[in-house]
């Protein structure tokens, strides 16, 4: 297709958008999000509040193409993006079996098939590839006329300080399309990167500046844990009546990033939605005794300070903003990608 310089404005759709860590990246590369869906309604503040988009509170499955196509505006380059629900293909859920969710991907494919978007991007943890699920999301988008490029990135080569990896697609019915090279240079962004200004609060407290720097109470026995866990280090490291009778079973023993600390020269490990809790991966903070407050984990999936995840402290709940924060896509990330969909569209249409 030659270049159109008279097109109008590209038109984004976020599918499973959650408080919009996705959608925000999109708008920080200048690629305007007019609406997001998601089944859970406790996400309406976050994403409307920082992306000025529209939230649509339905399941995926049940929207139908006519009230898809109606959430693009004006006649410009129309872009289907999404991160359908990952815990079905996560490593945390090796021995789960098909359910649900897993269809989910299936109903983005039949989205696609029958709004026809110039563009669509789908991200995903890496496990995903493995599955028969995604040849087929594949397969189809191919059917369908699109050229496709997928592969796993490394986050920390798009200025998020961890340690995460993501599988990566992007279809266009233009032509070839493909990630953008990495946009940090040098040593991978770390911990106290993100976080190494924040004020020292205590387990179970909050900063008197910040409500949203939290941390989850600690039971007795963590309490006295953590002191004995260095940075980089794990229960290994503990007394051995502190050991959990889980990890001296030969079972257990190869878990060694649970009740670990972090280490602030390195990036994180992924975060996930159990990070404010020291016994679901290494998520203790590297020197003070607790475990990630809900402001470290936003700013190490680069979420700005300024990102509204609830309308106030009354209105927080802080397993649910963690839940939130923890299933978001890092906006760097997101940013990464609309720049990658950018470039693609303005080597077609000289503009976005």
């Amino acid at each position: 297709m030659g270049k159109n310089g008279g097109q109008a404005a590209t038109s984004v759709v976020d599918l499973f958008c959650g408080v919009g860590g996705l959608a925000y990246g999109f708008a920080k590369a200048g690629l305007r999000v007019t609406a997001g869906i998601d089944i859970d309604e406790s996400c309406r503040y976050a994403f409307e509040s920082n992306t000025g988009a529209k939230f649509i509170c339905k399941s995926v499955e049940d929207l139908a193409p006519d009230d898809l196509s109606g959430l693009y505006r004006g006649r410009g380059r129309r872009v289907l993006i999404g991160c359908a629900p990952c815990q079905p293909f996560s490593s945390y859920d090796k021995n789960r079996s098909p359910g649900p969710q897993w269809f989910l991907l299936n109903a983005f494919a039949r989205l696609v098939r029958t709004t026809s978007p110039d563009v669509v991007s789908m991200e995903n943890v890496p496990r995903l590839r493995s599955h028969s699920i995604f040849g087929k999301f594949v397969g189809r988008l191919k059917d369908e006329g699109y050229s496709i490029w997928h592969d796993v990135v490394s986050c920390s080569d798009y200025g998020v300080p961890q340690t995460m990896r993501r599988l990566v697609l992007l279809a266009s019915r233009l032509g070839d399309i493909d990630m953008i090279g990495r946009t940090h240079r040098g040593a991978p962004l770390t911990v106290r990167d993100a976080i190494g200004d924040l004020d020292p609060i205590r387990a179970g407290c909050a900063s008197p500046k910040d409500p949203l720097h939290k941390s989850r109470g600690l039971s007795a026995a963590n309490l006295e844990r953590i002191p004995q866990t260095p940075p980089g280090g794990g229960w290994k490291d503990w007394d051995r009546r502190l050991v959990l009778p889980c990890h001296r079973r030969k079972s257990g023993r190869s878990y060694d990033s649970v009740y670990g600390r972090m280490s602030w020269d390195r990036p994180s490990p992924t975060i996930t939605t159990q990070a404010i809790a020291p016994g679901s991966g290494r998520f203790g903070h590297p020197d003070q005794d607790r475990a990630l407050s809900l402001r470290e984990a936003a700013l190490i999936q680069t979420f700005p300070r300024g990102y509204k995840f609830t309308a106030g402290k009354s209105g927080m709940r802080i397993d649910a903003v963690a839940r939130h924060i923890g299933n978001a896509v890092p906006v760097a990330l997101g940013k990464a990608i609309a720049l990658s969909i950018k470039k693609h569209l303005v080597g077609y249409d000289g503009r976005v």
